[in-house]
């Protein structure tokens, strides 16, 4: 079975060239992800990953979600519209994936605003996610650092100003962190790469971040290396925004032009369009890498 080499040199995250691989293999395999998410985003979400490639699950009762976790390919805990009973299925569901060695993403939704979900999340991220997506506000406030809390699920920071906190919370945790806005980065403790794709009618899409965590889940079910696969599908969609706001005339024609260009992108949009820039100079010798 082929399974994508390992990046070249220990700087380098993702080519685009890469995540056009990674994405064909999606396509392929077509690999389950069982989204724990909200209440918002979970139709959009669904019909993200069935328009890339992936099948979606949306099971988040107690009864089911450690089971159905051991059986589908990844996992996204999204912190949305929480309550007792699906944070109850959350941890359930991470039980579960660890118990079957299969990823898993956390995407720690407004953490640093209101109390009982920061405090789930620092539970959560002590059972070891693969993958950590969230805006600046959000990784900052998981890492630990001092940070304006966000309007909601907004950002108040800009991703450049929590680029040492994902790198920080990378090598504190083992996970892969993106944190993502106008600009993406990704680390994994010792590597960075900035992703400077997208759309500004982005943000303007309810839902969309909590796709592209589920997308990310869908890279990492088919991948071998966390911080490539992660970096991929952050990429992957950030063309896509790109591509879908061409013929666009506001938020909700974007949104249908964003599902059907998920569907229709190519290999060949990523390397002609992906604009990837590795930052060597960022790693510190000092931190380890998690690949």
């Amino acid at each position: 079975m082929w399974r994508p080499a390992l990046s070249k040199t220990p700087t380098e995250i993702v080519t685009a060239e890469r995540a056009g691989l990674l994405l064909a293999r999606l396509r392929t395999q077509g690999p389950l992800v069982h989204c724990l998410t909200n209440t918002v985003a979970a139709n959009f979400t669904a019909n993200a990953l069935l328009a890339i490639g992936a099948s979606p699950a949306m099971v988040d009762n107690t009864e089911e979600a450690q089971a159905f976790a051991r059986a589908a390919g990844a996992v996204l805990v999204n912190l949305g519209t929480l309550t007792p009973q699906t944070a109850a299925a959350m941890r359930l569901a991470v039980k579960g994936a660890r118990e079957a060695g299969r990823p898993w993403v956390l995407d720690p939704v407004a953490v640093g605003a209101l109390d009982y979900r920061t405090r789930l999340a620092a539970d959560l991220v002590s059972e070891a996610p693969t993958a950590i997506r969230g805006n600046a506000s959000e990784i900052l406030s998981l890492a630990g650092e001092t940070a304006q809390a966000g309007r909601g699920v907004d950002s108040a920071a800009s991703s450049a100003d929590a680029v040492e906190a994902a790198r920080s919370l990378a090598h504190a945790t083992g996970a892969v962190v993106g944190v993502t806005g106008e600009r993406d980065y990704v680390s994994d403790g010792a590597r960075l790469v900035a992703l400077a794709n997208g759309h500004p009618l982005m943000p303007r899409v309810t839902a969309l971040g909590c796709a592209l965590s589920a997308i990310v889940a869908a890279f990492l079910a088919i991948a071998d290396e966390p911080a490539e696969a992660t970096a991929a599908a952050l990429l992957t969609v950030g063309v896509a925004g790109e591509m879908a706001a061409d013929g666009a005339r506001g938020p909700a024609s974007f949104a249908t032009a964003l599902v059907d260009t998920l569907y229709t992108m190519t290999a060949e949009d990523l390397e002609k369009r992906g604009h990837i820039e590795p930052c060597p100079h960022a790693a510190r010798s000092t931190l380890r890498s998690t690949s």
